[in-house]
């Protein structure tokens, strides 16, 4: 059932789990439904994430009626997000076009550019009970593996600064993390959220969970994260899966066969996904 996701994240903070949200690849009717497949059979709210860049062949609009159908086809809360809305205009096109969540990422921006910024997008956003999203720490882009220079390990004092400034539903701290396939291990900065769950209790949002350490987000869990984002290892997972039925299917040129075989596979990839965020049973 389609849903805002604020007080299943607020929930998931007081309880020490989180709630998923996979990034569903510009409205690709296979994943979406993966998703809400897995999560259905999970007992497990989710987010279907939506990042603008990535709706470029199909639509935002596309996006948005697919994941609707979707989630109203299951029992559990499924919330369409808006991830890293980078401009006011974005966010209000995404409030108009009916996603439950936002994002406004600011995290570019000095502290109090980003705190007006955040605020702007929640006024407006509240009049409609759709909860939004900020972030503190620019997150980066991992290119081909690369590293680039690590500048996105938030400091405490301006997260409680920022929030001083302004009342985001949920947010996103930077704190080693970053969007790609990590080379090596990532220097994750755990710390940074034992400090701001002492003054603040915001459910948390982690981005840049592919190839993260399995107990690193376990314990970011237990210090405060409600929602863990996953976005490059399920359209990595779901192009393998692709793949294989193409050299193992007799698929006679039908690509709803494919689509199914890749569906399924990827139902068990993200309750995976589930079980590591600790949501499964709790819709």
């Amino acid at each position: 059932m389609l849903t805002t996701n604020i007080e299943v994240l607020r929930n998931a903070r007081k309880k020490g789990y989180a709630i998923p949200a996979i990034n569903t690849q510009g409205g690709n009717f296979d994943i979406i439904w993966a998703v809400c497949k897995a999560a259905d059979e999970m007992k497990s709210p989710v987010i279907l994430a939506h990042y603008v860049s990535t709706g470029a062949y199909s639509g935002n609009d596309w996006f948005v009626q697919v994941a609707k159908w979707c989630a109203n086809k299951v029992s559990v809360p499924v919330s369409i997000h808006l991830d890293h809305g980078e401009s006011f205009e974005i966010c209000m096109e995404a409030l108009k076009l009916g996603f439950t969540s936002l994002m406004i990422d600011g995290s570019t921006k000095p502290i109090k550019e980003n705190a007006a910024l955040t605020g702007k997008v929640i006024e407006v956003a509240k009049c409609f009970n759709v909860p939004v999203e900020a972030e503190i720490g620019e997150l980066l882009r991992l290119d081909n593996g690369v590293q680039q220079e690590n500048k996105n390990v938030a400091d405490p004092d301006q997260v409680r600064e920022f929030l001083s400034l302004c009342q985001p539903d949920t947010l996103a701290i930077g704190i080693g993390n970053a969007h790609g396939y990590y080379k090596g291990e990532p220097d994750i900065h755990l710390d940074v959220l034992r400090d701001v769950s002492k003054f603040t209790d915001i459910p948390l949002v982690l981005h840049g969970c592919t190839g993260m350490s399995e107990d690193i987000i376990k314990d970011a869990i237990q210090l405060g994260v409600a929602k863990i984002n996953f976005g490059t290892e399920i359209r990595y997972k779901y192009v393998e899966h692709y793949q294989e039925g193409l050299q193992t299917m007799n698929h006679q040129g039908h690509s709803w066969k494919l689509s199914q075989f890749a569906c399924e596979k990827l139902v068990d990839d993200v309750k995976k996904i589930i079980n590591l965020s600790g949501s499964a049973g709790k819709a």
